[in-house]
């Protein structure tokens, strides 16, 4: 089996804000794919997906429940530079984003910050001279 996540979903509380977020902030544009129930992003190979989070609890099959302020989860966004990375946590932060780590050098050697988007996931932007990017913004790692 190749080994493959193709689709990553969020559930949010304002789907239009949420949409307006990520598109003013991290300046993705939303697929045609997208309707007035979900929105769809093409980043690289993967899908980025935003759903109402209690209809995404409902169709899961769970009951919704409050988020947690720390999941153990973060998504990731590399960047090309160090001035871009403090570029997009201007940004966020502009549009209400919580920045939890101020943009900063880092132990292992790169640079980087963490921010909550406007529904509390967590997010790190930065720059990180061991993974190089392709010419399509994409992380190639050595096999």
């Amino acid at each position: 089996m190749f080994p493959r996540i193709n689709l990553i979903t969020l559930g949010v509380s304002d789907l239009k804000r949420a949409v307006q977020f990520y598109e003013t902030g991290l300046g993705w544009k939303k697929s045609e794919e997208s309707n007035e129930n979900v929105a769809f992003f093409q980043i690289g190979a993967l899908v980025f997906g935003l759903f109402g989070e209690k209809e995404l609890a409902e169709d899961i099959g769970i009951p919704f429940q409050k988020r947690q302020d720390y999941s153990g989860i973060t998504l990731a966004q590399n960047l090309e530079s160090e001035s871009e990375v403090d570029r997009v946590i201007e940004v966020v932060r502009k549009l209400g984003a919580v920045i939890l780590k101020e943009p900063q050098k880092v132990f292992w050697g790169g640079y980087s910050a963490y921010f909550k988007d406007l529904d509390g996931h967590i997010f790190e932007v930065a720059y990180n001279p061991f993974f190089p990017l392709n010419a399509k913004g994409e992380i190639e790692l050595n096999n």
